[in-house]
C-alpha cells in the first residue's frame, strides 16, 4: 500500500472517531456535569474543539511522514477535558499507526464508561475501565508491548515513574503547572489583557492545568486592570452545570476544594477581593497582594492572585525562579532579553494571546519540574524538556534508533 493510501485509510478511521464522539455529545455533556460538575457550556465547546481537531488531522501528515510507530502507547487521562485528551491521543496514535491503551480518572466514572463505549469499535484504541490507576501504571511498566508511556500528575508521580524509564523506549511526564502567570507590561492593551486573564483563569472553574493563577500588572495600569477583571468576574455565573448559561459549576472533586482552601491559607496577608468556598460551590476567588514573592504551589481551581509591580526586571527575576516552568503569558512588548528569558524558563509562552480554548496544535509541555521526556536513542538515553507536538513525538525518526 502506498503512503498516500495508508494515510487516507488512517484519516478515514480518525473521522469515524470524530463522528462517534459527535454522536455522543449530549451524553458526554451530561456525564461531565454529573461526574465533576463541569458546565455543559464548557463541555460542549470541548467536544466541538475535539471533533474539529480530529477532522483536520491531515494537517499533521507532514509532521509524521517517513516515521515509524512505537507500537503501543499508554496513558492515564486526567479528570479534566477527557474528550480533548482522547482526541489528541486517539487522533495522533491512529495517524501514526500506533495503538492506544488508556485508563481514566476515578473522578469521572460515567464519562469513563461512555468513552469506553465510543472507543470499542476501534481495534487500535483500548479504554481500560474500572482499574485503579496505580495498578494500571504498574502493569504498563511490566508490559513489554508498551513502548511509550505518558504520565501526568504531581512531582512525586513523575519521580516514581522515572525509576522505571528503562521499561520503555520513551517516557513522558507532564508535571504540575504550579501557578501559571500573566504579566501585563506598561505598554500593554489593558482591556485585552484583563479580558484574557479572566477567561483563562476561570474557564471550567480553573480546572485546566493551563489556567492562569496569578497576574503581575504594571502599577500604572493596575487600577484599570483590577476594575476590569472584577467587573468581568462579577458577570460569571456560578450554578447548575446543566444550565447552558452557567460558567462555573460545582467543584465536585474534594481534592480540588481542599487544595484551594490550603492555598488561601498560604496568603494570610493578601486581601480577598471576591469569591468564597461554600461546600461544592466555589465562587471565583480573586486576591491581591503587594508581595511579589508568591509561593510555588501546585494549584487547581478558580483562583487568581493580582500583584502590582513597578520594576519589570524585578518581576522577571521573580518569575524565572519558579520550580514550575510550565506556562507564561505576557501582554505588551518587553525587551528581547526578557522574551528570551521567558522562553528559556517556560515550555509554553503566549505572546499577547487572544483565545478562549488553547488551540490543540500549539506545542504543549513544560520545563523544570513541570515536565520532561526520556527517550532511548540507539544505545543511549536522552532527556529533554519543553513544549512538544503530540504526533511528532509518537514516531521513530530514521537514524534515531
Amino acid at each position: 500500500m502506498t503512503a498516500k493510501k495508508e494515510f487516507d485509510k488512517r484519516l478515514a478511521e480518525i473521522c469515524r472517531l470524530a463522528d462517534a464522539i459527535d454522536r455522543q455529545k449530549a451524553g458526554l455533556m451530561a456525564s461531565a456535569a454529573d461526574d465533576a460538575g463541569f458546565p455543559v457550556k464548557v463541555t460542549s465547546s470541548e467536544i466541538d474543539l475535539a471533533v474539529e481537531y480530529l477532522r483536520s488531522m491531515q494537517e499533521e501528515i507532514p509532521w509524521v511522514e517517513n516515521g515509524r510507530p512505537f507500537g503501543t502507547v499508554a496513558t492515564i487521562f486526567p479528570y479534566d477535558a477527557p474528550v480533548v485528551v482522547l482526541a489528541r491521543f486517539g487522533g495522533t496514535t491512529l495517524l501514526t499507526g500506533n495503538r492506544l491503551r488508556f485508563s481514566l480518572s476515578s473522578q469521572t466514572p460515567a464519562t469513563a464508561d461512555l468513552l469506553a463505549a465510543i472507543c470499542k469499535p476501534f481495534p487500535s484504541i483500548e479504554a481500560v475501565v474500572g482499574m485503579d490507576n496505580r495498578t494500571f501504571g504498574q502493569r504498563c511498566v511490566e508490559d513489554e508491548n508498551i513502548r511509550l508511556l505518558f504520565i501526568a500528575g504531581a512531582s512525586a508521580v513523575g519521580e516514581a515513574y522515572r525509576r522505571h524509564y528503562r521499561s520503555f523506549d520513551k517516557l513522558f511526564f507532564a508535571g504540575p503547572g504550579g501557578m501559571p502567570a500573566a504579566v501585563v507590561f506598561e505598554d500593554a492593551d489593558v482591556q485585552k489583557a484583563a479580558g484574557f486573564i479572566v477567561r483563562r483563569a476561570f474557564i471550567n472553574g480553573g480546572q485546566y492545568c493551563t489556567t492562569l493563577k496569578k497576574a503581575y500588572i504594571h502599577r500604572s495600569l493596575y487600577a484599570e486592570a483590577r476594575e476590569s477583571i472584577l467587573a468581568a468576574v462579577e458577570k460569571l455565573k456560578v450554578g447548575s452545570p446543566l444550565d447552558p448559561e452557567t460558567d462555573i459549576g460545582p467543584i465536585r472533586v474534594a481534592r480540588t476544594r481542599r487544595i484551594l482552601q490550603q492555598a488561601l491559607e498560604q496568603f494570610p496577608s493578601a486581601r480577598r477581593l471576591t469569591g468564597a468556598i461554600e461546600g461544592e460551590m466555589v465562587f471565583p476567588l480573586v486576591l491581591e497582594t503587594e508581595n511579589p514573592r508568591v509561593p510555588d504551589l501546585e494549584l487547581f481551581g478558580p483562583f487568581l492572585l493580582l500583584i502590582p509591580f513597578d520594576d519589570p526586571d524585578a518581576v522577571v527575576s521573580e518569575l524565572i525562579q519558579t520550580r514550575y516552568g510550565f506556562l507564561l503569558t505576557f501582554f505588551g512588548a518587553p525587551a528581547e532579553e526578557i522574551r528570551a528569558l521567558f522562553h528559556t524558563h517556560f515550555g509554553m509562552v503566549h505572546d499577547n494571546p487572544d483565545f478562549q480554548f488553547t488551540p490543540l496544535r500549539r506545542p504543549f509541555g513544560g520545563k523544570k519540574a513541570s515536565g520532561w521526556i526520556l527517550e532511548r536513542r540507539g544505545g543511549r538515553w536522552v532527556e529533554r524538556d519543553g513544549a512538544f507536538l503530540y504526533s511528532r513525538e509518537l514516531i521513530r525518526r530514521p537514524g534515531s534508533e
